[in-house]
């Protein structure tokens, strides 16, 4: 066993090959896609000497287990996990070696949800609108894992990390979103925006990559017609009939019927990746830069 790929024991609940995504092509209704915790995907590729932009293992809860047929340096992070290499603990946060045919196991997250795997030489299976994500709305790139497949990979370039263990934030205890209102917040009451940035809502466990759904109170709206369908952009605030804010995340549609209350700061939005269904959430409005 000495090509170069890496073959999947176990998918795990959902876990899709990402990278930076596809941005600039919403004009053609393909979402940006890309890694949900983009830190975390960047961190996993510096630790195993790859490029920024190499695709990497987003997992989901349950984790993947995998067996390289050449020997490779993985990491692992993001939610925070046990890590096994045929049976032994290894670290997490850090790059490992491992030699061909072993097997890596990436155990359930102890807390958080999404992991990262990084893999020296990048997941080189095919681009599609020049990425390797996978696009659960539109189902461009490859499929998420299934047991059984096979993924190319790249040629290692630069040395891996010399760390220990790398830094990061731990998931969410409570998820605080700074949101600039608009453009559509004057469809709602003015009760409901202030309930919405004063009230506490929770994650539901409908959320996906799509979009991060809530659970509270119901924001009463003032204009109660139909919105024509208008362009949906990454952290947009969308209020459907039900009344409990949904924000869009990296598969989202590129344009919707629903009015947005708001949009989160780009910065703010790598937090929803890790944060686990019942997970307290705060909108914060800011101004506007």
């Amino acid at each position: 066993m000495t090509d170069r790929a890496l073959a999947v024991v176990r998918a795990g609940a959902l876990t899709t090959v990402q990278d930076r995504g596809r941005p600039g092509h919403a004009h053609l209704g393909v979402p940006r896609s890309g890694a949900l915790d983009g830190p975390a995907a960047a961190l996993v590729n510096r630790l195993v000497g790859n490029r920024p932009e190499a695709a990497v293992l987003e997992t989901t809860l349950n984790g993947c287990t995998l067996r390289p047929r050449s020997e490779v340096t993985v990491a692992v992070a993001g939610a925070p996990c046990p890590v096994t290499l045929d049976g032994r603990p290894v670290a997490w946060g850090a790059p490992v070696r491992v030699p061909a045919g072993s097997l890596l196991d990436v155990g359930t997250a102890v807390s958080g949800v999404r992991g990262y795997v990084g893999v020296s030489g990048g997941l080189a299976v095919e681009a599609v609108l020049g990425s390797r994500s996978t696009d659960l709305l539109s189902g461009l790139g490859p499929p998420p894992l299934t047991d059984g497949a096979v993924l190319p990979l790249g040629t290692p370039g630069r040395p891996h990390a010399r760390v220990d263990v790398a830094p990061q934030p731990a998931p969410p205890a409570e998820l605080v979103l700074r949101v600039t209102l608009g453009p559509r917040d004057d469809w709602f009451t003015p009760d409901a925006v202030r309930a919405f940035t004063a009230r506490t809502y929770r994650v539901s466990s409908a959320s996906n990559r799509i979009g991060l759904r809530t659970e509270g109170p119901a924001l009463e709206r003032t204009l109660t017609g139909e919105l024509p369908s208008e362009g949906m952009v990454l952290g947009a605030v969308q209020v459907p009939p039900n009344g409990r804010p949904l924000v869009f995340l990296a598969d989202h549609p590129t344009t919707g019927g629903y009015p947005v209350i708001a949009v989160v700061l780009a910065a703010d939005l790598p937090a929803t990746a890790q944060a686990a269904p019942g997970t307290p959430v705060r909108f914060v409005a800011v101004r506007r830069r």
